[in-house]
C-alpha cells in the first residue's frame, strides 16, 4: 500500500527533526563534557590536597584545627580537610562515629572591631557545622584599648594567631591549618619586593613552620620549647579554586569589606594584580616565587647543618662559633647570612632577625679569622672567645637601653609538671615531613646573587618574560612610592597603645617573683621558686626578702665585686652554726645564714671563672627592695638555705635555627 504523501511545502522543514535529534544529542554530549571535566577538576584537587597534607607527615587520624574566618578560602580548606579525613577514616577503628568529624575543630576569632563582627562570628560556626565540623567561637578583648589605624592589621593578626594557638594548646591539638592560598602568596610577594626584602624574604609564606608559645613546656627542672605546626595545604591553589570548591560542596561565605580598602597595602596589591590576570603573567609570577622557594630551601637545609658543625650552645645562655669550621666549608655568603642571623636571634630572642647593613657586617665579622675585635648587633655581643686566639667567638645577650628587659610569670596550668603539652605526635610529624625534604631535590637559580637582582636574573633565565618583567617592576614601585608617601601619617595614630608611663610602670611590676611562683626573664631563663618560707620561725630570709618578695634583673658589674668581697669575709668572725643546732630548710639563724652566704659567695666566684665576662651580664639576679643580692641561680648563689630552692633553666622561647620549616 503506497505511503501517505507527507512532504514538506518547503525542503527545509524535512530537516528540523534530524537538527532537533542532532542538537540534543550535542547538548546531552556537552553535558557530559562539562560534568566529567568539573568532576575530574575535583577529583584532582582532593588528590593534590591529600599530596600535600602527606608531605607535610599528617596523617587523617590527626588532630587537627583549622582557622576559619568563613571567606572563600577557609571554608574552601574545611571542604578539603573533611573530605581528606572522612575518606581516609571510614574503614578505621576512628572512623566518624558522630555527626562531627573526628579529630577535627574549627576555630573562628571573632576581633571585635566591627560592630557585625560577632554577628557574622555565629553564622560562620552555624554554617561549619552543617559540614559535620566542631566550631568554637574566640572573642578578642583589646585590654590596651582598640588598635589605631595604622596598626589594625598586624595588630589584629597578632591577635589571632595568639587566640588560635592558646586554643590549640588548651585542647592539645598540634596541627594548625591556614587556608593561605597561591594569591595570597603573590600579594606578599609584591609587597616585600616593594620593601627591598632578599630571596629569602621573596620565598613568601612557608609551607609548614612550627609556631611557639609565649612560655615553654616546663615540667620540673626540664624545660624545652612549646609549639605547634601550622600547615598551608592550599599555596598550589589558586582564588578561584576557592570559589569553585565552595561551589561543589555547596557551601557559602562572607566577605569582609575591609579587604577592598585601599588604605591597606595587601589590597592595593590586589587590586592591581587583578588588573594583571593574564595566564602567562600568573605562570610566569608563579614561577619565580617557586624558583625563590627552592632557593631558600636549599639555605634552610645547609644553614641546619653549618647550626650543627660550627656552633655550640653553653647552658648560661650564649654560644660558641667555631670559625675555622665555617672556613674549611667555604660556605657562600647567603648561607653565611642566614647562619650568622639564627644565632644572633636565637641568643637574643628578638621577633625579628637582623636585616640590611646590620647583615652585611655580621658577614664581614664572622669571616674575619683570627677575630681581634668585638661587635654589638641585634641585641647580641659578640667577641673573640677567651683562650681561643681569635678561632672562635662568642655570641652574649647584649644587655642595653635599646633592648628592653622582660619578665612574665607563668600562667597555673602552664608549669610545675601541670598539663605539660603533648608533642610526641608533633615530633613524629616534624620527623616524617623532614624525611619528605630529604628526597626533595631543587634547584637555587638565586643563591649566587645580590638581593636586588632576583627579577634580573628572572628574566634571565627565562622564568620571566619581558612583559611580565615590565609589569612586576611597575608594581614594586607604585607600591614602595605609595609605602614612603604615607608612612608617616599612617602610622602616626597611637589609639589604644599605653603611655611609656604606663608601660614602664607595667613592666616593673612584672619584674617581681614570689615564692612558689615561676617566670619567664626574657624569653631566655625560666626561674623557679620552688617553695614559701615558714611564718612561724624566725628566719633570716624574712630579715631580707619582704612580702614584696624579690626583683628579677641582669647581673651587673657591682654583683660579682659584691660575691669577691664577701667570700673574702673571715669566716671566723661568723663562725660556724652549732654542729646540734639541726636547722630545717624553713628556719635558719641569721648567724648561720651569714656563714651559708659567705661560703656559697666561694662558690660562685669559682664557677665564675669558668663563665667568659661577657656571658656573666645576661644571668638573671634575684634582689630585695633594698638592692641586696639575694640570689644568682645560675652559680648557685644564695644568701641562705631558704634560697636554694630558686632555679634557673635555660630554655629560650624559640630554638636555634627557628624550628621546623618547609617551603615546598
Amino acid at each position: 500500500m503506497p505511503f501517505p504523501n507527507t512532504a514538506p511545502s518547503h525542503p527545509a522543514v524535512a530537516i528540523i527533526p534530524a537538527l532537533i535529534s542532532c542538537l540534543g544529542k550535542f547538548s546531552g554530549a556537552r553535558r557530559a563534557r562539562f560534568y566529567c571535566r568539573h568532576h575530574t577538576a575535583e577529583i584532582d584537587r582532593r588528590d593534590k590536597f591529600a599530596q600535600r597534607m602527606g608531605a607535610a607527615g599528617l596523617k587523617p587520624h590527626h588532630r587537627i584545627a583549622i582557622a576559619v574566618s568563613g571567606g572563600p578560602d577557609s571554608m574552601a580548606l574545611c571542604v578539603l580537610t573533611a573530605d581528606w579525613k572522612s575518606d581516609n577514616l571510614v574503614d578505621s577503628a576512628t572512623s566518624v562515629t558522630t555527626n562531627h568529624v573526628d579529630g577535627l575543630l574549627a576555630i573562628v576569632v571573632d576581633h571585635g572591631l566591627r560592630p557585625e563582627s560577632a554577628e557574622e562570628a555565629d553564622l560562620v560556626r552555624n554554617r561549619v557545622l552543617d559540614m559535620g565540623i566542631k566550631c568554637q567561637v574566640s572573642h578578642c578583648e583589646w585590654l590596651d584599648g582598640r588598635p589605631g589605624p595604622g596598626h589594625l592589621q598586624e595588630a589584629a593578626r597578632n591577635k589571632r594567631y595568639e587566640t588560635l594557638q592558646n586554643i590549640c594548646i588548651q585542647q592539645q591539638i598540634s596541627i594548625l591549618l591556614i587556608a593561605h592560598h597561591a594569591d595570597d602568596q603573590a600579594e606578599l610577594f609584591i609587597l616585600r619586593l616593594s620593601r627591598n626584602s632578599g630571596v629569602l624574604g621573596l620565598a613568601g609564606m612557608s609551607f609548614a613552620s612550627q609556631m611557639f608559645s609565649q612560655f615553654p613546656d616546663f615540667c620540673g627542672q626540664e624545660s624545652r620549647p612549646r609549639g605547634i605546626l601550622i600547615v598551608r595545604p592550599l599555596l598550589d591553589f589558586s582564588k578561584e579554586d576557592m570559589y569553585d570548591i565552595c561551589r561543589s560542596g555547596n557551601q557559602q561565605w562572607v566577605e569582609d569589606p575591609t579587604n577592598k580598602s585601599p588604605v591597606y597595602a595587601r589590597n592595593r596589591i590586589r587590586m592591581s594584580l587583578s588588573n594583571l590576570s593574564s595566564t602567562i603573567f600568573k605562570t610566569e609570577l608563579e614561577a619565580t616565587i617557586s624558583a625563590c622557594r627552592g632557593t631558600r630551601l636549599l639555605v634552610d637545609k645547609f644553614c641546619n647543618l653549618l647550626l650543627k658543625q660550627a656552633v655550640t650552645i653553653m647552658p648560661h645562655g650564649y654560644a660558641v662559633i667555631d670559625l675555622e669550621t665555617l672556613r674549611a666549608m667555604e660556605v657562600k655568603d647567603i648561607y653565611l647570612a642566614k647562619f650568622v642571623t639564627s644565632v644572633v636571634q636565637f641568643i637574643s630572642q628578638k621577633h625579628r632577625p637582623v636585616r640590611g647593613k646590620a647583615v652585611k657586617l655580621l658577614q664581614s665579622y664572622i669571616r674575619t679569622l683570627p677575630s681581634k675585635t668585638s661587635l654589638t648587633v641585634g641585641g647580641c655581643y659578640l667577641c673573640p672567645a677567651p683562650g681561643s686566639k681569635g678561632t672562635k667567638v662568642l655570641v652574649c645577650c647584649s644587655v642595653n637601653l635599646s633592648f628592653p628587659v622582660t619578665m612574665k610569670l607563668f600562667h597555673p596550668f602552664s608549669y610545675g609538671g601541670q598539663n605539660c603539652f603533648p608533642t610526641s605526635d608533633l615530633e613524629q610529624i616534624v620527623k616524617e615531613s623532614e624525611a619528605y625534604l630529604d628526597t626533595f631535590t631543587s634547584d637555587a637559580p638565586f643563591s649566587d646573587i645580590a638581593a636586588e637582582s632576583v627579577l634580573i636574573e628572572a628574566k634571565k633565565l627565562g622564568i620571566l618574560s619581558h612583559s611580565t618583567y615590565e609589569s612586576i617592576v611597575t608594581l614594586q614601585q607604585e607600591e614602595s612610592d605609595d609605602f614612603k608617601s604615607k608612612a608617616v601619617s599612617k602610622f602616626a595614630s597611637k589609639d589604644g597603645i599605653p603611655s611609656s608611663n604606663d608601660a614602664a610602670a607595667a613592666a616593673l611590676n612584672n619584674f617581681v617573683i614570689m615564692p612558689g611562683q615561676v617566670g619567664y626573664f626574657m624569653d631566655r631563663f625560666v626561674v623557679d621558686w620552688k617553695t614559701r618560707c615558714d611564718e612561724e620561725g624566725d628566719c633570716f630570709f624574712s630579715s631580707i626578702c619582704d612580702e614584696r618578695g624579690a626583683e628579677v634583673r641582669h647581673m651587673v658589674d657591682a654583683d660579682w665585686l659584691y660575691l669577691s668581697d664577701l667570700s673574702k669575709k673571715n669566716k671566723a668572725n661568723v663562725g660556724p652554726p652549732e654542729e646540734n643546732n639541726h636547722q630545717d630548710d624553713d628556719k635558719c639563724s641569721s648567724s648561720s645564714s651569714n656563714y651559708y652566704g659567705i661560703l656559697s659567695a666561694s662558690r660562685a666566684i669559682e664557677c665564675l671563672k669558668c663563665i667568659p665576662v661577657a656571658a656573666r651580664r645576661s644571668m638573671p639576679v634575684l634582689v630585695n627592695a633594698q638592692g641586696l643580692v639575694l640570689s644568682i641561680p645560675s652559680i648557685g648563689f644564695a644568701q641562705c638555705p631558704h634560697l636554694t630552692k630558686v632555679f634557673v633553666v635555660f630554655s629560650p622561647r624559640i630554638p636555634l635555627g627557628g624550628g621546623h620549616t618547609s617551603f615546598l
